[in-house]
C-alpha cells in the first residue's frame, strides 16, 4: 500500500490560545442567525489584515475555533455539537498566544433532526450549486433514485479522479481550507480536500455527510474522513484511503470499521 503522508491544517483544533481576554461591547450585526434552523450560524467581521483573528464557538466544555481571514465575505460555521445555547465570540490576537474578546453572543440551537447540520454549506465544507463539483455530482446522480446509489457512484468518482497530493502534504500551509473546485479540476489534494469535496458533492444531492477529523490505522498521522448517513446510520467513507488502495490494486470495501478511527473534531 502506498505510504500515506498525512498532514492536516491544524487550525481547527482548540489549543490554550485564548488568555488575557477583555470583553468589548457586542455589535450584533456581525452575527447571523438567520439559518440557524439548519444548524448553521454565519459571520460577518471586518477582520484587520495585520491582526490574526479567530472565531470561537463553544458549547459546555467542547469548543471549536476557526481562523477568520481579511477580505472575505460572510462565512457560515456549524452548530455541531447538540441542541442548546452556544457562545460565539470573534477574538483578535494582542500578542504571541493571547487574545482579546471583541464580539461575544449567544445563540439557541432547537433542532427537531440532528442531521440537517450536516447539509450545510460551511467554512471547510463550502459549495454553492454554481460549482463545478456540485454540477458533477447532480450529473452523476440525475438517473438515481436511493441514496446508497448516490454515494456509491460520487465515491467511484472521487478515489478514481483524484490523487494524493504529497507535496501541498509536505508544505501546507496552517490556515489551509480546501476548494472543492480546485480540487476537481487539479485531482490531486490532501485527506483534508478528499473528505471536503466528498461531502460537498453528497451535501449537494441532500444526502447528510460529515467532515471529521483524528486518527485512523490506516495512516500515520493527522488525518480527514467522511461519516455518510446511508441507511438509518452514520457509517465511515476514507476516500484518501481508497483513492491508493485503488491505485495499488489491494482489495478494499467502501465502508470502513468505525473500531479503525477515532474522531477528534466534526464539521
Amino acid at each position: 500500500m502506498r505510504k500515506f503522508i498525512l498532514f492536516i491544517a491544524v487550525l481547527l483544533i482548540v489549543s490554550p490560545l485564548f488568555n488575557g481576554t477583555t470583553v468589548q461591547a457586542a455589535a450584533s450585526s456581525w452575527l447571523n442567525e438567520s439559518e440557524i434552523n439548519k444548524g448553521v450560524i454565519s459571520v460577518d467581521y471586518d477582520v484587520k489584515a495585520t491582526v490574526k483573528t479567530k472565531l470561537l464557538i463553544v458549547k459546555g466544555q467542547d469548543k471549536y475555533s476557526y481562523n477568520l481571514s481579511s477580505g472575505k465575505q460572510a462565512e457560515s460555521f456549524p452548530l455541531q455539537l447538540g441542541n442548546g445555547e452556544y457562545t460565539v465570540s470573534v477574538l483578535e490576537q494582542v500578542s504571541g498566544d493571547k487574545y482579546q474578546v471583541v464580539n461575544k453572543d449567544t445563540v439557541t440551537l432547537k433542532l427537531s433532526d440532528s442531521k440537517m447540520v450536516y447539509l450545510n454549506s460551511v467554512q471547510n465544507v463550502k459549495w454553492n450549486d454554481s460549482d463545478q463539483a456540485v454540477h458533477k455530482a447532480k450529473e452523476l446522480t440525475k438517473n438515481l433514485n436511493s441514496d446508497a446509489d448516490k454515494v456509491k457512484v460520487i465515491y467511484n468518482y472521487v478515489i478514481s479522479n483524484i490523487k494524493y497530493d504529497d507535496n501541498l502534504a509536505a508544505n501546507v500551509s496552517t490556515d489551509y481550507l480546501p476548494e472543492i473546485d480546485h480540487t476537481l479540476s487539479s485531482k490531486k489534494d490532501i485527506c483534508y480536500g478528499y473528505s471536503a469535496l466528498f461531502a460537498a458533492m453528497l451535501r449537494s444531492v441532500d444526502i447528510p455527510t460529515k467532515l471529521v477529523m483524528g486518527t485512523s490505522n490506516y495512516v500515520k498521522s493527522y488525518h480527514s474522513w467522511n461519516e455518510v448517513y446511508l441507511n438509518n446510520k452514520w457509517v465511515i467513507v476514507d476516500t484518501t484511503v481508497d483513492a491508493g488502495l485503488k491505485d495499488s490494486k489491494t482489495a478494499f470495501t467502501m465502508i470502513k470499521e468505525a473500531s479503525k478511527y477515532s474522531v477528534s473534531k466534526t464539521y
